[in-house]
């Protein structure tokens, strides 16, 4: 059994999206890694290059940004097409997947990997939001998804590159992996936030009011979200621990449940309960 990685990444420098910590994470289990790197404004093809792995392939395209947010798709599609593996791995940019959960992953492909009903492994999402202690479950946060696919021409990606559906258009067949992605697009320095958001507005995913795309993005009160009190994926170590929003949130945290068991034991768990009405910020 082989397993292909894929991603498609642009202006990874410029946005800040931890493309490098990405890739790193899932490349142990994977047999290749293709990389789509978008025509950039920055130094994101050197970046990738720097990984200085043999299992990197790297492909380089023109974003027809008109298109909006159906461009995602396309690319992905197009590092898919690529993939020689059995399984695809697919990751975006700022998707990171814990080391922990690696050796489960790789069973579940073996035990599954001759099984024409199962297309795909399903994924548990925590979208960190402003700190790496803090996760989104409100509506309009997706809290589920696709990453794993049988690479067998029938699955491809859709729409924003969200998800992945069946060509024929019949359900797509999937188990539960029971692992985590991190998703880590919204703990961002305010600054770099906002210039996302427009980026975003650009690609035609939100539409920004002009005082938005002029101040720094304002995360609010973060205690109104739920506590991550789990571990990060080692590859991410450094920027959680040089992200300074997320340490002054961690203290008040730990001095406030001090006697949590999740706490005490790093337990990597997602509250199950679901907030039915839009947080707006």
């Amino acid at each position: 059994m082989n397993v292909s990685g894929f991603t498609i990444v642009r202006n990874a420098v410029k946005f800040n999206y931890p493309a490098i910590e990405s890739i790193r994470s899932i490349l142990p289990i994977c047999d290749e890694f293709i990389v789509n790197v978008g025509d950039s404004e920055d130094q994101t093809l050197e970046l990738i290059k720097g990984i200085n792995s043999p299992k990197i392939k790297i492909i380089q395209s023109r974003w027809d940004i008109i298109r909006g947010k159906e461009v995602l798709a396309e690319q992905t599609n197009l590092a898919l097409g690529h993939c020689q593996g059995d399984w695809a791995f697919y990751l975006q940019s700022d998707e990171v997947a814990h080391e922990d959960d690696l050796p489960r992953l790789k069973r579940l492909m073996r035990k599954y990997e001759n099984d024409a009903n199962v297309d795909a492994l399903r994924f548990k999402w925590l979208h960190f939001f402003g700190s790496y202690y803090r996760y989104r479950v409100d509506a309009g946060w997706f809290q589920k998804a696709d990453r794993i696919i049988k690479n067998n021409g029938k699955v491809e990606s859709f729409g924003d590159a969200y998800a992945f559906r069946r060509k024929d258009q019949r359900p797509l067949n999937r188990i539960n992996s029971g692992g985590f992605i991190y998703h880590y697009g919204w703990v961002q320095p305010s600054g770099i936030m906002t210039q996302r958001r427009i980026n975003a507005e650009d690609i035609g995913f939100t539409s920004l009011l002009p005082s938005e795309k002029t101040q720094d993005y304002d995360y609010g009160g973060l205690d109104r979200f739920p506590v991550y009190f789990g571990t990060h994926p080692q590859v991410m170590r450094e920027r959680v621990a040089g992200h300074g929003l997320s340490n002054a949130d961690w203290k008040n945290i730990s001095r406030e449940n001090w006697w949590n068991p999740l706490k005490i034991f790093r337990v990597r768990y997602k509250t199950f309960k679901r907030v039915k009405e839009r947080i707006c910020r």
